[in-house]
């Protein structure tokens, strides 16, 4: 690997984790308590919960996409969200956070792979490159991070 493929690659694991552009969802996650995690605030269609969930749906559909030889295509929109505003449990929230990073961990991974080129389609097509995928996560997990700080903020837990 040239040093030049090696920065852009560690470069863009940097913009995954978060904390150059965007917080990181490493340094809030746990900062909301559990019994507030499934709260709407006024005017919010939606919880806490309910956007990690989705951030989280849509970073493994997009790794499975990426790297999966039997990707399977999901329903839009109804798969991407929970059906439930909280989880059940607290099991199950920890459980979710930490499929999230696990996630994250293998994607980072792929992308420090030499053998996956950035500018190749990924395995389930043919206009994809695995830049593309990358950069959509990343955009994706970003606007959504915002999302999660501003409900912190309404749920009055947010710490700057």
């Amino acid at each position: 690997m040239t040093e030049t493929t090696k920065k852009q690659r560690d470069q863009l694991v940097k913009h995954l984790e978060g904390g150059l552009a965007y917080a990181s969802l490493d340094t809030f996650l746990d900062k909301v308590p559990f019994e507030k995690l499934g709260i709407r605030p006024k005017g919010l269609p939606y919880s806490f919960f309910e956007v990690f969930f989705h951030i989280c749906f849509a970073q493994k559909d997009i790794l499975e996409f990426t790297i999966s030889g039997d990707y399977k295509t999901r329903n839009w929109p109804d798969d991407y969200w929970p059906e439930q505003q909280a989880p059940a449990t607290e099991a199950e929230w920890e459980d979710l956070k930490q499929e999230f990073f696990e996630d994250r961990e293998l994607f980072k991974n792929f992308i420090m792979d030499t053998k996956n080129k950035l500018d190749e389609p990924v395995r389930n097509s043919e206009d994809h490159t695995l830049l593309r995928e990358i950069l959509l996560v990343i955009e994706h997990n970003a606007y959504h991070t915002g999302q999660l700080l501003m409900i912190e903020r309404l749920l009055g837990v947010y710490d700057a």
